[in-house]
């Protein structure tokens, strides 16, 4: 089985910024370099027949480079149990257009339609059960901005769970050019 997902890679300046703001919250885990991207499209575990549609699909898709910027933080919660920290990416509705193209694509070789709103992030942390307040971090990190920086492609990755968390494996990159 293949765990894959499509994502959006932010330049490395984009990246070490955001680095750079991981700490202060005691018990975090916070992502490394390689992990730092912006999911459009979550697939989920799908056998070898299914990932190899799925990236033949993803190839049809067509749309144009994206201008985007870091805008604000948050967190993730399930039940008021806080579960990651995110960075947001705006702006939002060309990240949205994109989602929806990827999952008509996805919808047409089989795969079940998206459910969940699509909140365009970059995650920093995830968060175990026993969290500290998150307050003064988003508090101290609400104005997050970034000059805007340029996507040319979109990459869909493999993630293989482990240990230390998750390996996210480039499959393919599809150029946005269009």
């Amino acid at each position: 089985m293949h765990r894959l997902f499509v994502a959006l890679r932010p330049p490395s300046g984009i990246r070490t910024a955001l680095l750079d703001l991981m700490e202060g919250v005691p018990g975090a885990r916070w992502q490394d370099d390689d992990q730092l991207h912006v999911t459009l499209r979550y697939i989920g575990e799908v056998d070898a027949r299914t990932a190899d549609d799925v990236a033949a699909a993803l190839g049809g898709v067509h749309a144009a480079p994206l201008e985007l910027r870091l805008s604000g933080c948050g967190i993730f919660d399930t039940r008021g149990r806080a579960n990651a920290l995110w960075a947001g990416v705006a702006p939002r509705e060309p990240l949205a257009a994109l989602h929806r193209k990827l999952d008509q694509a996805l919808v047409r070789v089989g795969l079940e339609p998206e459910r969940r709103a699509y909140l365009p992030h970059i995650t920093l942390a995830r968060l175990g059960g026993g969290s500290p307040p998150l307050d003064r971090f988003v508090a101290d990190h609400a104005g997050l901005a970034s000059p805007p920086f340029r996507v040319e492609h979109m990459v869909l990755y493999e993630s293989h769970l482990g240990q230390g968390g998750s390996i996210y494996e480039p499959v393919e990159c599809y150029p946005l050019n269009g």
